[in-house]
C-alpha cells in the first residue's frame, strides 16, 4: 500500500489495485510467497471514509479485494509498520504470517465511526483470539500494542525490522515445494465457505450503515471537529 501522506488509508481505487495484484500473484506460477506492507509511517489507517461517503454504493472493489485475499492460495505474509486500523487489522486475519514492529498498534474502531466490521472479522477474530478479546476490539475499539497483539495471537512476532523478517521468511517459503505449500494453505482454510457467507452478511450491514444517520453524524462531527452525538437506535420491527 503506497499512500503514505494519508497513512495508507484505502480508497476504492486502491482496493481494485490490491485485488488485481493478489489475483495476478495467485495466477503466476513463479510467485511462491506474497508480502503485504505499507509505505511510510503506517501499515494502513483503514478505509478512506470520505472516499466511501462520496459513493456509498461503490463497494464492488472492496468485495473484490476481500475475496481475493481470502482466496489466495500462495502463502501471504504481512509486515506491519506503525498503526493498523480497521481493515488494516481485519485483512491480517487472512494472512498466514504476520510480523510487526515494536511501535505498531492495532485497532478496529468500527462502532466508534458508525460502521460495522468487514473481511469476515466477526467470524475470524473470535476464532483467533477468543470471543471476549474480540468483543474488546470490535465493540470496544480497544487499541493493542504490538506486544499485546503477539500475546493475544493476532500476530506471530514483534520484530525490529518486520519487512526484513517477512522477506527472510518469504524467501525460505519460496524454497519449499510450491504445490505442497498451496495445498497445505488451502486445507488449513477449509472454512472458506463460511467466511464468504459472513463477508456477504457484513457487506449488507456495511452498506446500510454507510447510508445511516449514524455515519452521517460521524462525518459531520469530523468536519465540525467535535464528538459525534448519535441519534436513538432504530426501532426493530
Amino acid at each position: 500500500m503506497n499512500r503514505p501522506h494519508k497513512y495508507n488509508a484505502i480508497t476504492q481505487d486502491m482496493y481494485a489495485a490490491l485485488a488485481e495484484a493478489l489475483l495476478a500473484a495467485d495466477r503466476d506460477t513463479e510467485v511462491r510467497a506474497v508480502i503485504l506492507t505499507g509505505s511510510g509511517a503506517a501499515f494502513s489507517a483503514g478505509n478512506d471514509l470520505h472516499d466511501f461517503a462520496l459513493d456509498p454504493d461503490g463497494l464492488a472493489p472492496v468485495q473484490q479485494f476481500l475475496r481475493a485475499i481470502a482466496g489466495i492460495a500462495v502463502p501471504l505474509i504481512a509486515a506491519v509498520n506503525g498503526l493498523a486500523v480497521g481493515v488494516g487489522v481485519t485483512m491480517l486475519l487472512h494472512c498466514d504470517l504476520v510480523y510487526a514492529d515494536p511501535a505498531a498498534t492495532f485497532q478496529t474502531p468500527f462502532v466508534d465511526i458508525g460502521l460495522v466490521p468487514e473481511a469476515a472479522s466477526t467470524l475470524l477474530l473470535p476464532q483467533l483470539i477468543g470471543a471476549r478479546r474480540a468483543a474488546d476490539m470490535l465493540l470496544g475499539g480497544r487499541k493493542l500494542t504490538a506486544d499485546e497483539a503477539a500475546a493475544w495471537g493476532l500476530i506471530n512476532e514483534v520484530s525490529a525490522a518486520p519487512l526484513e523478517k517477512a522477506i527472510t521468511v518469504g524467501t525460505a517459503l519460496a524454497a519449499k515445494a510450491p504445490g505442497a505449500a498451496r495445498n497445505t494453505k488451502t486445507l488449513s482454510r477449509s472454512t472458506n465457505r463460511a467466511v464468504l457467507t459472513r463477508m456477504r452478511e457484513e457487506e449488507t450491514a456495511m452498506a446500510a450503515q454507510l447510508e445511516s444517520a449514524e455515519f452521517t453524524e460521524v462525518l459531520a462531527a469530523r468536519r465540525d471537529k467535535r464528538p459525534p452525538v448519535f441519534p436513538p437506535r432504530p426501532t426493530t420491527p
